[in-house]
């Protein structure tokens, strides 16, 4: 019995393929999610009952929470699960076109690049230019330095752990940028810099999300198109070339969806770390290796992890706010060092 759905149209001119065991999964995870989405609009410095969170997502409260679950909470919960749900498809891409399971945005230096890119906005040009053009500056960052690390690393070609060591070394650079630039600032470019950089979703709002959303809502159907180029390249650059796929452009244009998924989100939750490495290995764990199935997997568990650093950031410590990218690092640093002892080899 096959383990694919296919689906086509009348003529046979589209057609994709729906791995059951990755339907199922997804199922089960969009059910997880919808009960951690309510519960996260429930908890923080002042409980509210899911019965009545849910009431009011459908329409039937009675205004008394109207503040806190529309102005406080929904916009943060919605912001966590899209930045999770971009970070986790970046590392997954970049991890398919490197094949490299050490690879991901904050590890390999696009992160850093993004919060380059802010800061040099927050510091020259905030209050000048509008605020709305962050994004920009934060995917030009990720852009340039993902071409700056590709280019060092080329010596006759690419090799993962010489990617991902100068990546490393690139991401210690743009940090020492973003703390000299903190430092040397006025007083007000600091402040709003240091929040930034903590990677907190504290003071999100709607536009946020509604800003947000289109980069996630067009790239990852573009990577659901590009799977079956993903599964060829990962056979190898010879075998793909052979198979009539143009490597080079392929692998191009999956870098600049990896970077603007990464910029978008660091743009409006700041430097929250290693989402991009952990999720696609708990996807893999899950599903297998196939890259169409890896895709909702990896952006659903990335939005989850997000969801649940953020609620634990603005409850457990309580009345302080803790930035989410706080607990993510907690776990994401040993998660790397045992990825580095698992593939000392390579």
């Amino acid at each position: 019995m096959t383990n694919f759905i296919t689906i086509r149209n009348k003529s046979g001119s589209l057609s994709f393929q729906l791995y059951k065991k990755a339907l199922a999964i997804s199922l089960v995870f969009i059910f997880f999610t919808i009960m951690l989405f309510i519960l996260s609009l429930s908890v923080g410095s002042s409980f509210i009952s899911p019965f009545a969170v849910v009431k009011h997502l459908l329409g039937y409260g009675n205004g008394e929470h109207d503040f806190i679950l529309n102005t406080v909470r929904l916009p943060r919960v919605l912001l966590a699960f899209l930045v999770g749900a971009a970070l986790g498809v970046s590392g997954l891409i970049l991890q398919g076109i490197i094949r490299n399971p050490l690879a991901s945005p904050d590890i390999i230096g696009i992160t850093g690049g993004a919060s380059v890119g802010v800061l040099l906005f927050i510091v020259f040009l905030l209050g000048t230019v509008s605020i709305k053009w962050i994004p920009l500056a934060a995917i030009s960052g990720a852009a340039i330095v993902s071409i700056i690390i590709y280019l060092l690393s080329w010596k006759e070609g690419v090799t993962p752990i010489r990617l991902v060591l100068i990546g490393i070394g690139v991401a210690a650079a743009t940090k020492a940028m973003v703390l000299f630039m903190i430092v040397t600032s006025d007083t007000v470019a600091t402040t709003k810099a240091y929040i930034w950089i903590t990677g907190s979703l504290y003071g999100a709002d709607m536009q946020d999300v509604l800003s947000l959303l289109p980069w996630v809502l067009i790239l990852l159907p573009i990577t659901l198109m590009l799977a079956r180029i993903v599964n060829v390249m990962e056979l190898g650059d010879d075998i793909a070339t052979g198979l009539g796929v143009k490597v080079q452009l392929q692998r191009f244009l999956l870098l600049f969806i990896s970077v603007a998924l990464a910029g978008s989100a660091v743009a409006y939750a700041g430097g929250i770390g290693f989402v991009g490495l952990i999720a696609p290995h708990i996807a893999r764990l899950l599903v297998g290796r196939l890259f169409g199935g890896l895709v909702f997997i990896s952006a659903l568990i990335g939005g989850v992890i997000v969801m649940i650093a953020d609620v634990v950031a603005r409850t457990a410590f309580l009345p302080m706010d803790i930035p989410a990218g706080v607990f993510t690092s907690g776990i994401g640093a040993p998660f790397f060092i045992y990825l580095l002892y698992k593939n000392r080899n390579m």
